[in-house]
């Protein structure tokens, strides 16, 4: 008979081992099993995913969503994905940008002097948004199929379309009144000094009407950047004032002894300068508004191109043939900010006497801020603000 000799010391522990494991197999199934266990684990799981993915990518945000666009072809295309034209040069960069990532559900990034498009930008969209949201309600990109012809230079000039629809009309910012006495408000001189303009585009209600100096550099994305945040827009037609030349608004001012062919003239390189204005309004101009002959050419060019004429008051009762409206008060003669308080509550007044009244003021740091408080309260006090497109009457 033969003896069972003692196994080695190796290998006892080897059986002891896989027997401790195979129990630990068994524990960790039926552990598996109980559903808070495994949600706790699923959870867990998620949450090591995503430090992993924040670690690589050195970005907390890098699972919300995005879109990539060519900025040529935005350019090109008038694309409405938000924030490809912000995009182009953030104001810390110090040279043109090709590419980039740009986060938008902070608010609207800053945008630069207008520089070359080219590359394309990732931007990040507002959580829970797609690549049709936008921040405010942005107004259609300019220019509008239908609406333009070559000008000089072959830059576009406004014409009526082939139904009839007017610049005047596709431009506005809609309106539906609700029956409360209307305000309306213009802040102009912008596009000269960038920190300012993009103040007022940015701080201002979008129904405040906003007017460019047709001198501004990069025009064309100031205008764009003022309709993606809602606000229509004016162009600033330079005007003779009685102290000509010694006040002289530019090279292209109206004057009011020109033919009515030079005043054409440059009214047209004028229009030329942007698209996506609605109307003009007057940069100065006491003198030539005076002048009949002067306002009637003027006034027969707006209107074969179906724009409206906006002016600060100067020109009340004049310039028949295009939309018209003129400013019952200028708000900010004095700089003062009790001083332009007073003068918005005499807006209310008016409006409440008259059913509307329009204001217009400069963009002075003190005008953007008062204004933009005011705003904040008017539908408290019974007033609706609206665009100054819905006050304008033929």
């Amino acid at each position: 008979m033969f003896s069972k000799k003692p196994a080695p010391a190796y290998a006892v522990s080897t059986a002891a081992g896989s027997g401790r494991l195979a129990g630990a197999r068994a524990a960790a199934l039926t552990a598996l099993q109980n559903p808070w266990i495994s949600a706790g684990g699923a959870g867990a799981l998620f949450v090591l995913t995503l430090a992993t993915l924040v670690a690589i990518t050195a970005d907390p945000k890098a699972g919300a969503p995005h879109v990539r666009i060519s900025l040529a072809q935005a350019a090109a295309s008038g694309a409405t994905v938000p924030g490809w034209r912000e995009a182009l040069a953030p104001e810390a960069a110090e040279a043109p940008l090709t590419t980039g990532v740009y986060d938008l559900s902070e608010g609207p990034i800053q945008m630069a002097e207008a520089s070359p498009i080219a590359g394309s930008a990732f931007i990040t969209l507002p959580e829970g948004g797609d690549s049709h949201d936008a921040p405010g309600a942005a107004l259609p990109a300019a220019p509008i199929a239908g609406l333009t012809e070559p000008g000089p230079g072959g830059a576009p000039l406004p014409i009526i379309g082939p139904s009839g629809r007017t610049p005047a009309e596709a431009y506005a910012r809609p309106f539906t009144p609700n029956g409360k006495p209307r305000v309306a408000l213009v802040v102009g001189g912008l596009g000269l000094n960038a920190a300012l303009t993009r103040k007022a585009i940015e701080t201002l209600p979008g129904e405040v009407t906003l007017s460019f100096a047709p001198y501004a550099e990069g025009l064309q994305g100031w205008i764009d950047l003022a309709r993606a945040n809602g606000h229509e827009v004016l162009l600033e037609a330079p005007m003779e004032p009685a102290d000509y030349p010694s006040n002289d608004p530019g090279p292209m001012t109206l004057l009011a002894a020109s033919s009515p062919q030079e005043t054409v003239r440059k009214l047209e390189w004028l229009l030329s300068r942007a698209t996506g204005y609605f109307g003009l309004t007057n940069y100065l101009g006491s003198r030539f508004v005076e002048t009949p002959g002067a306002m009637t050419a003027f006034s027969g060019a707006l209107k074969a191109r179906g724009l409206a004429f906006v002016d600060d008051g100067a020109a009340a009762g004049k310039g028949a043939g295009p939309l018209r409206l003129s400013a019952n008060r200028l708000i900010d003669d004095d700089l003062a900010a009790d001083a332009i308080n007073q003068q918005l509550a005499a807006l209310e007044a008016a409006a409440r006497a008259r059913g509307q009244a329009l204001g217009s003021g400069f963009a002075y740091p003190v005008t953007v801020d008062q204004a933009a408080i005011w705003a904040r309260g008017l539908a408290d006090r019974g007033f609706q603000l609206a665009p100054a497109s819905a006050l304008a009457r033929r």
